[in-house]
């Protein structure tokens, strides 16, 4: 089990680390996503200042950096007890620290919500959707992606206890949770003075500022 887990846990990070945000808006918006917007190679970042079917594709892309390490390994190394529990949780963070900290990029990632998504799904797919209707009614509710995404990421180790998933998921997910709030800690206190800009103000911000670079290239 240790050497199978140690060549997952690399791989898992090196997916992890694959920046699509990035390479999305270079190919198809011929523009530096790290220095557009927020700054931020996530979906939510590239649906402002691309497009938001672009946007959804890096969603998706993040997304299964999360959930394919451990969906292979689980395949590979079909497995039940605490130990095979461990390894699944240790690729999904790997997966996680890969984006959040991608070695293609110095160390300078995402946010990690889309990719804790997939290992989320992997882990418990109820679990999953539970913690999307919570962020969906937050983001509807108050209008803040950063919010909804901070809710939810800290709702889902309840979740998983709740659904009776094992210690070492809700363990995995009260450290993702953690690292997500970490990423979040300007969002956070923005939040807190009441200066976080809203979904829909810097999504009609975005299109402005696109439309006005369109003109002037004409």
């Amino acid at each position: 089990m240790a050497y199978p887990f140690i060549f997952f846990a690399i791989a898992a990070y090196m997916v992890g680390s694959i920046p699509f945000g990035k390479l999305i808006a270079g190919y198809v918006a011929h523009i530096d996503i790290t220095r557009r917007g927020s700054g931020n190679i996530g979906a939510t970042n590239v649906a402002r200042e691309v497009g938001m079917k672009w946007g959804i594709i890096t969603l998706i892309l993040d997304m299964l950096k999360g959930l394919a390490p451990i969906v292979v390994f689980s395949v590979y190394a079909s497995g039940s007890g605490t130990a095979h529990e461990i390894a699944l949780a240790g690729i999904g963070l790997c997966a996680l620290l890969g984006h959040m900290f991608p070695l293609f990029l110095g160390f300078q990632g995402g946010k990690g919500v889309a990719t804790a998504l997939g290992v989320f799904l992997a882990m418990s797919p109820l679990s999953c959707l539970c913690g999307l209707i919570l962020f969906v009614l937050v983001v509807v509710l108050w209008d803040f992606v950063s919010l909804g995404s901070l809710i939810a990421a800290c709702a889902m180790p309840l979740f998983l206890f709740l659904f009776g998933k094992p210690s070492p998921f809700v363990a995995a997910s009260v450290v993702m949770a953690l690292l997500i709030c970490w990423k979040h800690k300007e969002n956070i206190k923005r939040l807190s003075k009441g200066e976080e800009p809203k979904w829909k103000r810097r999504n009609r911000q975005s299109k402005s500022s696109i439309s006005l670079s369109n003109s002037s290239s004409e």
